[in-house]
């Protein structure tokens, strides 16, 4: 039941921001009483502090997934970003990151020390595979560019209201962010991407 809950409540914080969700609506959604979830959670404020979690561990396991099938590098970050905005496709219109900011800031804190290292590692990753394939310049400060691309990303999703905003900015920090590091050819597979969002 714990994990029905945290499902639950997780769609709809997602789908209706975390502020406005109320355990009344959690409780109705699943045709449970309100007495129910309290037994599994003190406070909403717990409750949502599970939920994130839950949905940083399924990012991360899409992430993996996403990884495992070993695109090439360039290709590889255009399907991570797809899978935050299918993620994010059936929400108002309120960044997820920004109202967790907003109104809860010590979770956000939480999630966003843990976010960091995660992000910091896949982007290294990224950064050390694109080089290995061609498509990154060999002479890359990994470690720099790594810096630079989670500053503009967790910027970008902090200060930004509106989550459809949010994704077109992101998009433009990956295409800024791609040819600052490409070769020619790593050019060419980002035109590539560039192509298959506009058709």
């Amino acid at each position: 039941m714990k994990e029905k809950i945290i499902s639950k409540a997780s769609e709809l914080f997602l789908k209706l921001g975390f502020k406005s969700v109320t355990m009344d609506d959690i409780a109705g959604e699943m045709c449970i009483s309100k007495k129910t979830i309290y037994k599994y959670f003190c406070n909403k404020e717990v409750l949502i502090e599970e939920s994130t979690s839950m949905v940083h561990r399924q990012v991360h396991e899409i992430m993996d997934t996403i990884i495992a099938k070993n695109y090439n590098a360039i290709h590889e970050n255009f399907e991570i970003r797809e899978m935050f905005r299918d993620m994010f496709k059936n929400n108002i219109d309120t960044s997820p990151i920004y109202q967790l900011k907003k109104h809860y800031p010590e979770i956000y804190q939480n999630i966003l020390s843990i976010e960091i290292d995660q992000c910091t590692q896949c982007f290294r990753d990224n950064s050390e595979k694109g080089v290995r394939e061609g498509l990154y310049r060999n002479d890359l400060n990994v470690e720099v560019y790594v810096k630079f691309y989670y500053t503009l990303i967790f910027h970008i999703n902090e200060n930004t209201v509106s989550e459809s905003e949010a994704q077109r900015i992101e998009l433009e920090a990956l295409e800024y962010h791609t040819r600052a590091m490409a070769t020619p050819k790593g050019i060419a597979e980002l035109e590539k991407q560039l192509q298959k969002i506009k058709a």
